[in-house]
């Protein structure tokens, strides 16, 4: 017992005489042409989060943020008609944390690419079982969960960044998709 004791003072004394500090024992004087960060993408990704009202999490969209940067952007830069992975770089990801209805139909808490196909008057948006995807590139119809065509509304102003909010709504949350001079709206509703 008296030799444990000694050894858990040692012990003590010797992390005490002779810290650790991992920041001073990997450290390495990099030249600046050794020590190279990615640069700020054109496209910075960004989220949005919906919390019901006792402040727990609903859903979430992860999406990166082109700019209009004076393009035409719709039926031009993203053509009508076409599947368009709803933003820049990798597709958008919605996470649902609870079941939520969408087109009549129930949806499970989950993840799932948001796709969308613009259109002059109308989109379709596109919950997609296949996530963790680039752009549109390997979207097929097969892994689709629901559709839901949602009509196109004027913008109050310009919106220079592809932006994406959730706001409540009497049923749920609605998911606001705008850029340019244009809008989407999407309803999600609780499922009690």
């Amino acid at each position: 017992m008296k030799n444990l004791i000694l050894g858990g003072i040692s012990l003590i004394c010797l992390l005490i005489a002779n810290p650790v500090n991992a920041q001073e024992e990997d450290k390495v004087n990099f030249s600046k042409e050794e020590l190279k960060f990615s640069k700020m993408d054109a496209s910075p990704m960004d989220l949005a989060l919906y919390r019901d009202k006792n402040d727990v999490a609903v859903a979430r969209v992860i999406y990166s943020r082109p700019q209009k940067r004076d393009r035409e952007i719709f039926g031009k830069l993203i053509p009508y008609g076409e599947v368009w992975r709803t933003g820049a770089n990798e597709a958008t990801e919605l996470t649902l944390y609870q079941d939520m209805k969408v087109a009549n139909a129930v949806v499970k808490a989950g993840t799932y690419t948001l796709y969308s196909i613009p259109g002059e008057k109308e989109w379709t948006v596109i919950l997609n079982n296949k996530t963790n995807t680039w752009g549109s590139y390997e979207y097929t119809d097969k892994e689709d969960k629901v559709r839901i065509n949602v009509p196109v509304r004027q913008a109050p102003n310009t919106i220079e960044s592809l932006s994406m909010a959730f706001q409540e709504s009497n049923k749920g949350a609605d998911l606001l998709i705008g850029w340019d001079d244009s809008y989407v709206k999407v309803p999600f509703e609780s499922v009690k």
